[in-house]
């Protein structure tokens, strides 16, 4: 085995213990709802360019993304950081009762 193999090899492990070490000290945010609109303004997302996503952190709880329809929400989003969330939160869970909610039948064409 020639000198440059070992080497690399040699520091294979030392790699992993470090790449292992800074993903387990990162604290992953929660990923943003596939909201529709913007908690603060009801806008559509979108609707005023690409939405502006914000990284609300409390204490004792994971980080979370938000995403909002323009970094000026974000001001009126941390005043009252629970009740846009409970938004953000309520649409979710809509949206989640709509894909699961059985699809409508088929119409049924009966022969005569």
């Amino acid at each position: 085995m020639n000198t440059s193999r070992l080497l690399r090899l040699s520091f294979l492990p030392l790699a992993a213990l470090f790449a292992g070490r800074a993903l387990a000290e990162t604290k992953p945010a929660e990923q943003p709802a596939p909201a529709a609109h913007c908690p603060v303004s009801a806008e559509e997302l979108g609707s005023m360019g690409k939405p502006y996503i914000h990284v609300h952190k409390e204490e004792g709880k994971p980080d979370r993304e938000v995403a909002l329809c323009c970094k000026m929400c974000v001001g009126k989003f941390e005043s009252d950081p629970a009740k846009y969330l409970a938004i953000v939160d309520a649409e979710k869970a809509a949206d989640h009762a709509k894909s699961k909610a059985p699809a409508a039948p088929a119409p049924h064409a009966h022969q005569s």
